[in-house]
């Protein structure tokens, strides 16, 4: 069978780990392609990969090209002069939508890792799916593609969570709590783990699933600790997600709710830059007549996430709180997963947020390319059959935990 070639598009710390990860099972594929709208920024991952010696067969090699992806004619023209049949878009959330349409238009593959977002809208109405990516299902279909929508971690494994705690342990699931917490120290004052404009205009509005319908919820009005795992009790923030779009859809769960751990001193950093105005996406402009949107100077200012990694410790949690029924009796699961900061470091150059979200995202490709969720239609992640996800992800470097009671 003739492997198939694979677009890696983004040059951020996710793509970073991606792109080692595709390397380490380049035996799987064709030929693989990064593009950024930075050259400089690909060469630099192509750099870690080398200096990690990652490539499984070491006669093949990543190739690069500078693409604004926004371009979708241009995008078109690289898919369809590499015979690209598998695309993993790990660039900004704002490209989604021209990606998967240039997707559409060549019969490639598509697999993402967090939601669509449009630069001047803040946490639309909910189900977030619905205001875009939903609306291409049935083209999807009718021409084949297969397009497989959050396979980070979350989304993506926490999505997977759910139906294999339904498949395995449920015969009706009540209540979802979806749990992140990083219990690590990058050293610097103040910093993201991600991408600080995508991270912050997550914290806008939370929306939570609660009594089977949406409630929106103040940002960081809710707060709970929880008790986790190698990493202690931790304080977690009630606050909307990804998953919670598509797990309310394919679930019929009571409530479904995202908490994300804080420090006190971060939250505190977060409400002085929102109270006066700095995670503002709105244009304003300064005494001297230059435009400038708040969040972005905010962003500037602040460390690029890839830069944390060499000297970040502790451990990161994810997991799933479940409650439901089994044979009429009450039961409840925890399936989790444990990263530690530098046992990724020491593997591909990286802090943990980043090698959860993308080692996923490759996971999804090697099952497209196997054939078993190549589904020739547009899925978000639980729709799928968890056992082999979880089962490789256990294989390329994230564990999956569970404790059942």
């Amino acid at each position: 069978m003739l492997k198939r070639n694979v677009l890696l598009v983004g040059a951020g710390g996710v793509a970073h780990v991606a792109a080692h990860k595709l390397a380490q099972n380049n035996d799987l594929f064709g030929n693989i392609y990064l593009i950024s709208r930075s050259l400089n920024n690909c060469k630099k991952i192509l750099d870690s990969v080398n200096r990690k010696n990652s490539y499984k067969d070491s006669s093949k090699k990543i190739y690069i090209e500078e693409v604004n992806v926004l371009n979708v004619k241009k995008v078109i023209e690289i898919m369809k002069k590499f015979n690209i049949s598998i695309t993993v878009n790990l660039a900004s959330a704002f490209c989604n939508m021209s990606i998967l349409e240039s997707c559409l238009a060549t019969g490639s593959a598509y697999i993402d890792t967090a939601i669509h977002e449009e630069p001047d809208k803040v946490c639309e109405s909910p189900p977030w799916y619905a205001n875009y990516e939903w609306k291409q299902k049935s083209n999807c279909a009718k021409n084949g593609v297969t397009a497989i929508l959050g396979s980070g971690f979350d989304p993506g494994v926490v999505n997977a969570y759910v139906a294999y705690a339904k498949k395995h342990f449920f015969d009706h699931i009540e209540n979802i709590d979806i749990m992140d917490v990083n219990a690590g120290d990058h050293g610097k004052f103040f910093a993201t783990n991600f991408d600080p404009e995508i991270n912050f205009r997550e914290f806008e509005k939370a929306w939570v699933w609660i009594n089977k319908k949406w409630v929106c919820k103040p940002v960081h009005s809710i707060k709970k600790e929880y008790d986790f795992p190698v990493i202690g009790k931790q304080t977690l923030y009630l606050t909307g997600h990804d998953e919670i779009h598509s797990l309310s859809k394919n679930f019929d769960a009571k409530s479904i709710r995202f908490w994300m751990g804080f420090s006190e001193h971060y939250i505190n950093c977060f409400n002085v830059l929102k109270k006066i105005g700095l995670l503002s996406e709105k244009p304003i402009k300064t005494a001297e007549g230059v435009e400038v949107v708040p969040l972005k100077v905010v962003k500037a200012c602040l460390p690029n996430p890839k830069t944390l990694a060499a000297n970040y410790t502790g451990k990161t949690c994810i997991g799933d709180l479940i409650v439901g029924t089994k044979n009429q009796q009450k039961k409840e699961c925890f399936i989790y997963n444990i990263c530690d900061h530098k046992a990724c470091y020491e593997e591909v150059e990286s802090q943990a947020i980043s090698y959860t979200a993308g080692v996923p995202a490759v996971a999804a490709a090697i099952l497209i390319a196997n054939g078993v969720w190549d589904v020739k239609k547009m899925v978000n992640v639980e729709e799928l059959d968890p056992d082999p996800y979880l089962e490789l992800l256990n294989n390329i470097g994230l564990l999956t935990y569970k404790k059942i009671s």
